[in-house]
Parts: structure tokens; C-alpha cells; sequence
């Protein structure tokens, strides 16, 4: 990544969902040891007034009947509407989200985020999803993620970001924090493609961080984890270190979680094109460094048990 990611941006969100409803879903009372898309499916379901489950944990598996579903809000999540950046400004749109049965997601359902384009401004849409608690710190950051290095639909050559990443409230902080896993198919910023970057930032504005990237074609459903511990950061793919920050690129304050999907300019015209990413499931744990394999072994104990949601992740 040779250019800064992203430009000051206004933060502006809309909850496409009911008002988030005190408490969050009953999903587990211990913690456990131990192929394609389709409609959504089932009902809404009803959220318990007391969090229960293993301590500074959040998981879900994204479990949802769609956007309008009230768990959504309750369980902490929204989908961007507003403007400012990233990639094609004021082109955040909700229709790109929507939650589909998946025979190929360990539990069944996933999140699609689905950008598209017909290469000009007025015809591009952007996606993403984001928690609401602003209180994600140290710990471990997991999820697993399908990248695409192809478009769904249209001609190839767009220069898309598949993203994974943590990062502050506000770009403007005094203690900035972001950590990143960013997929580019077809390169960007002048690299070509494929690659999978990440980068630990200590300032957004003007842009200070470090970063490793990794020429890798990844095509599929993939593991990603970020460990932030210790005064150091190591993210991981499928259980392989690839890149540890240290330093001033650690976080320093508290941040929300992130999937997108969006467009780092318009190379283009000449008809529509569509470009999905997919989210399995995600899990984080405060103030612990878990490993990948257990990381895995956490996440098989939640589907034994039929456990689509649990956070007990405190409160800022």
C-alpha cells in the first residue's frame, strides 16, 4: 500500500433497524471447549435482557432474516448510509448488505457485501457494516471471510478493497488506532494486484503507518486474525503469521469493528459490474492473545452448541 487508504470522511451512519433493545441475546451460559447463496431465512429473534457466556467476548455469526431485522441494533451492528470516504465519496449505500443462507459458512449464513459499478460516480454503490460499541481494545480480532478475485457479474479490472479491520471512532483522534486486512484482486495505488495488505496506522491525517503486503492470489473463504498484546500487533492468515507492528502502531484507544467493500477510484466504463465479499463469522476476546487454533476450537464450540451471538464484551 504506496497511498494514503482513506481521506477524512464524515462519519455518518444510519441504523437501518429498530432502536437497540437493552441487553443483547442470551447465546451461551460457558464457554466452549472443545457451498452458495440462497435467501435468508427465519425469524427475527428475541433478545434477552441479561448477557450471558464466556467474559470480553463478542461473537456472531450473522445469523439475521435481513437489514430490517431488530437483532441487528440490539446486537450492536449498523450499516453505512452517509458520506465522505474511502474510495468513490458519498456512495455508501444499505442495499449492498444482506444476510443469505451459504452452504459453504461453517454456520450456514453469512454476511454478503456486495459493491458495484458501471464506472462512473453516479452509478457506484459501496458497502459497510460496523459495530456500535466503540469498545474493542486489546485482545484478538478474528473472523473468517470470503475474498473475490473476480466480479460476480461484469467485466474485470475494477481496483476493489475487500476489507477486515478494527479502527477509531473519529479519524481526527488524538490517539488514532486502525489495523488493517485489506484484499486487493487487482491491485491499486499504482501496485498491481493481487495482494493482501496490512497495515497498523499510529495517524490518519497525514498518514503514518507501517505495512506488509503479501503477493498472494486469494480467491475462497479464509481465517484472518489480529493479536494486539504486549505492545505488539501480529495478524495472521489460515494460522501463518504474515507481518507484527510494534511500537507507536499499536492500538491506543478504543475502536469499532469494520467489514467493507468499496472502490478505489473508476478505471472504467462500459457496463455494470458487481464484486461480493462474505463474512462467516466474527469473534474477538479482550485482553487476550488466543491463538488462530484456538481461535478455530472457540468458534466450533459456539456452532456445537448452536450459539449464533454472544457478547460480553464491557461497556465503555
Amino acid at each position: 500500500m504506496r497511498q494514503p487508504r482513506r481521506t477524512s470522511r464524515r462519519r455518518a451512519w444510519t441504523a437501518l433497524t429498530l432502536p437497540a433493545l437493552l441487553g443483547v441475546l442470551a447465546a451461551c451460559s460457558a464457554d466452549p471447549v472443545a457451498g452458495g447463496g440462497t435467501d435468508a431465512a427465519g425469524p427475527a429473534r428475541d433478545a434477552s435482557p441479561t448477557p450471558t457466556g464466556p467474559p470480553g467476548t463478542l461473537f456472531d455469526s450473522f445469523d439475521y432474516t435481513g437489514a430490517d431485522d431488530p437483532s441487528l441494533a440490539t446486537h450492536g451492528w449498523e450499516i453505512r448510509t452517509g458520506g465522505g470516504g474511502p474510495g468513490i465519496k458519498d456512495t455508501w449505500s444499505a442495499d449492498g448488505a444482506e444476510f443469505l443462507s451459504d452452504t459453504t459458512a461453517q454456520g450456514g449464513k453469512v454476511l454478503r457485501l456486495r459493491s458495484s459499478t458501471d464506472g462512473t460516480e453516479q452509478g457506484t454503490e459501496q458497502v459497510e457494516v460496523q459495530t456500535t460499541g466503540k469498545n474493542f481494545f486489546t485482545g484478538t480480532y478474528a473472523a473468517r471471510v470470503h475474498f473475490s478475485d473476480k466480479p460476480t457479474t461484469g467485466r474485470d479490472g475494477d481496483h476493489v478493497v475487500q476489507t477486515f479491520f478494527p479502527i477509531s471512532p473519529s479519524d481526527s483522534s488524538e490517539n488514532y488506532s486502525e489495523l488493517d486486512f485489506e484484499y486487493l484482486p487487482n491491485g491499486g495505488w499504482g501496485s498491481v494486484g493481487p495482494q493482501l495488505d496490512n497495515v497498523s496506522w499510529y495517524k490518519a491525517d497525514p498518514p503514518d503507518r507501517v505495512h506488509n503486503t503479501l503477493k498472494k492470489r486469494l480467491a475462497g473463504w479464509h481465517t484472518l486474525v489480529i493479536t494486539a498484546m504486549n505492545g505488539k500487533v501480529t495478524y495472521s492468515l489460515d494460522g501463518k503469521d504474515l507481518f507484527t507492528s510494534s511500537g507507536k502502531y499499536v492500538p491506543r484507544e478504543q475502536m469499532d469493528i469494520h467489514f467493507s467493500n468499496w472502490l478505489i477510484d473508476l478505471p472504467f466504463t462500459g457496463g455494470p459490474r458487481t464484486w461480493d465479499m462474505k463474512v462467516d463469522w466474527v469473534y474477538y476476546k479482550a485482553d487476550a492473545a488466543v491463538s488462530p487454533a484456538d481461535v478455530q476450537k472457540t468458534v466450533d464450540g459456539f456452532h456445537t452448541t448452536g450459539t449464533d451471538y454472544v457478547n460480553t464484551v464491557p461497556r465503555p
